[in-house]
């Protein structure tokens, strides 16, 4: 079953408040997702802004890691398989200060795809670099922020029947 930008939302806010309350302090926003693209947001507010008015470097680290992973996630759900998931390293490249409104973009849904497949084919963990581009919209357009590199591990396998 395919996931709305609804019911990622819902997903998204439930797993920060279970799982990660960071996440949730932040206050992302799914804004576009796709097979292959998932778009995320991050409000510039007294809780993501550090002493300079521009977007903390732990909030662009959270933004990137929910671009990264929330297909993983997202996908494993509509497939029905079970996937647990992590990153091993991350390399990140700050270009500019990003002073409003963060959008967080991976248009790596196909290697996810993938990786997937071929972790439940193997049996084995698979090590794959998804890439991340930090914009700020509002004041600089589609002008990368910052980018990230982040080597996601997954580990799939087929739910058990019953």
């Amino acid at each position: 079953m395919k996931v709305t930008i609804k019911q990622a939302q819902r997903m998204l806010f439930w797993f920060g408040l279970r799982y990660i309350p960071l996440i949730g302090f932040c206050s992302p926003k799914i804004r576009e997702m796709s097979d292959n693209h998932l778009a995320v947001s991050m409000p510039h507010t007294w809780r993501t802004k550090n002493h300079l008015g521009s977007i903390y470097f732990g909030a662009l680290a959270i933004g990137a890691d929910l671009a990264g992973a929330f297909l993983v996630f997202s996908k494993a759900r509509e497939r029905g398989i079970n996937a647990n998931f992590a990153f091993k390293d991350v390399k990140g490249e700050f270009l500019k200060r990003p002073e409003a409104e963060v959008w967080f973009r991976s248009n790596d849904g196909a290697l996810i795809d993938a990786m997937m497949d071929e972790s439940i084919a193997t049996g084995q963990r698979i090590n794959k670099t998804v890439s991340i581009t930090v914009t700020c919209p509002s004041l600089h357009g589609d002008e990368p922020m910052a980018k990230f590199e982040l080597t996601l591990s997954v580990k799939a396998t087929a739910k058990k029947a019953g």
